[in-house]
């Protein structure tokens, strides 16, 4: 009886976030739901109390491990709202969105940004850096073309998702193959079986909404010269793009090439674009680059649309989303201290029985963990720590629990709400989770066809290979 006592606080958590959302709609992010995580640990911890006697300073250091984890994540967080603020108001973003109106045509827009963002996530192994990037750049573009925001977000997404899982510069596509004991590239190559096909579908689904949406781009030309109205375009703003993309190939630690990009943009905007400069602050263009870093800006345009796009929220914009990874990190510390995240995974196991159902459990389970620890660096490790021996055990190869890791927890974790992935996404892109959910095709349907593959029988033991 006391195993199901675990599941209380996942019960709760769940009930008291779909209350918010209706409660608050797109508003929940800003502290109600973290209201919420917070809630949920306190029930966690009195289940843990209840149950086993759980020593308080065991849970305030789990706690502060997994905050503490979260650093490097909350500090390159930072640096993207900083990018936001720079390459907005450097004229960088709509210089890329001026030249990209003009080669994306409507109907083809959706598969041709899914397909770029796939092309750099795969040359830079990150879809954080893509989507912060080449993906608000586009943001800009479909909306322009007249897609609605959770379509463009989510051929978006789709494309920067694809290329880091099979980048062998991904640090996702590198934990999943090192915890598993798979070596990167067999891991990346058995991956192609599930995620190429899994792709190509999502493509096909972007070509036939593209070709059947009434987007005529009617807009193109006013949106055009309101851009050139408002910044200098020049094509000599796209060598910081460029810069970037040279600093990320070259391996360089993603902190200093987000730093190093928002200076750069930071400075372009004090060279070519001073009268924005003037107008976020009178006081001179030291303080005016400042607050284009660290808080919120808005320019007057003219034009509704163009005044939606430019305005950008800088570090500051970044804190709910740092408030809110905390309090998720404390919510992962207690499940995991108190032992009630270990005995829900028990649970799982009791449901195994041949390879569909084993791997169901463990795309199931990263799905999971990315909803309970809202992490999914910490999804791949317990997944992966928890079925590494039943995979051994039962005779199947280590790459099949690497690829079904990734096919759960990697690519779903920018669907959960309060996940890292997601609320840094959410927040980069301007679309909130929920809303760009039902397109991203990949991330829906990579789980789906990890399981479809386990059950039609051509994955057997190596005993029975043999």
């Amino acid at each position: 009886m006391k195993k199901y006592l675990s599941l209380i606080p996942f019960v709760a958590l769940i009930a008291l976030i779909a209350t918010c959302v209706s409660a608050f709609g797109t508003d929940a992010l800003d502290g109600a739901t973290q209201v919420s995580l917070l809630i949920a640990s306190a029930i966690c911890v009195f289940v843990g109390f209840l149950m086993r006697r759980v020593e308080w300073e065991a849970l305030e250091r789990e706690m502060t491990d997994k905050i503490a984890s979260c650093m490097p994540s909350i500090i390159i967080l930072l640096l993207i709202g900083a990018i936001g603020g720079t390459w907005m108001l450097s004229g960088i973003v709509p210089t890329m969105i001026y030249y990209g109106v003009q080669v994306l045509r409507p109907e083809w827009f959706l598969v041709s940004s899914s397909l770029f963002c796939a092309l750099v996530s795969l040359m830079v192994g990150s879809s954080w850096t893509t989507v912060a990037t080449i993906g608000v750049a586009l943001m800009g573009i479909g909306r322009a073309h007249g897609f609605d925001d959770g379509w463009v977000a989510g051929s978006i997404i789709t494309g920067a998702y694809f290329g880091d899982k099979l980048s062998p510069l991904s640090d996702t596509t590198v934990l999943a193959s090192s915890v598993s004991g798979t070596p990167l590239f067999t891991h990346i190559r058995y991956m192609m079986k599930t995620t190429i096909p899994t792709f190509c579908v999502s493509l096909l689904i972007f070509t036939v909404a593209g070709l059947m949406m009434d987007v005529s781009g009617s807009g193109e030309m006013t949106f055009l010269n309101e851009l050139e109205q408002t910044f200098m375009i020049s094509p000599w703003l796209l060598l910081v793009p460029i810069l970037t993309g040279v600093m990320i190939a070259r391996r360089w630690p993603a902190m200093v090439v987000l730093f190093l990009a928002a200076l750069m943009a930071a400075v372009v905007a004090v060279v070519w674009q001073p009268a924005l400069i003037a107008q976020i602050s009178e006081a001179g263009w030291y303080e005016g680059t400042m607050k284009v870093i660290y808080g919120p800006t808005s320019i007057q345009t003219g034009a509704l649309a163009l005044d939606q796009l430019v305005r950008t929220h800088g570090m500051a914009g970044m804190m709910p989303t740092v408030w809110l990874i905390i309090c998720a990190q404390v919510f992962g510390g207690v499940v995991t201290a108190t032992g009630v995240l270990r005995d829900v995974m028990q649970m799982l196991l009791h449901f195994v029985r041949g390879t569909a159902s084993l791997v169901a459990s463990t795309a199931l389970t990263g799905i999971f963990c990315n909803i309970a620890l809202s992490d999914q660096f910490l999804s791949i490790i317990l997944t992966s720590s928890m079925f590494k021996d039943v995979y051994r055990d039962r005779g199947y190869e280590s790459r099949l629990l690497s690829r079904t890791c990734e096919d759960g927890a990697t690519v779903t974790s920018v669907l959960v709400p309060w996940n890292t992935c997601g609320l840094v996404q959410s927040t980069v892109l301007g679309v909130a989770t929920l809303a760009y959910l039902p397109y991203c095709f990949f991330n829906l349907l990579s789980p789906l066809t990890s399981i479809m593959v386990a059950a039609s029988g051509r994955i057997q033991p190596v005993e029975k290979q043999k």
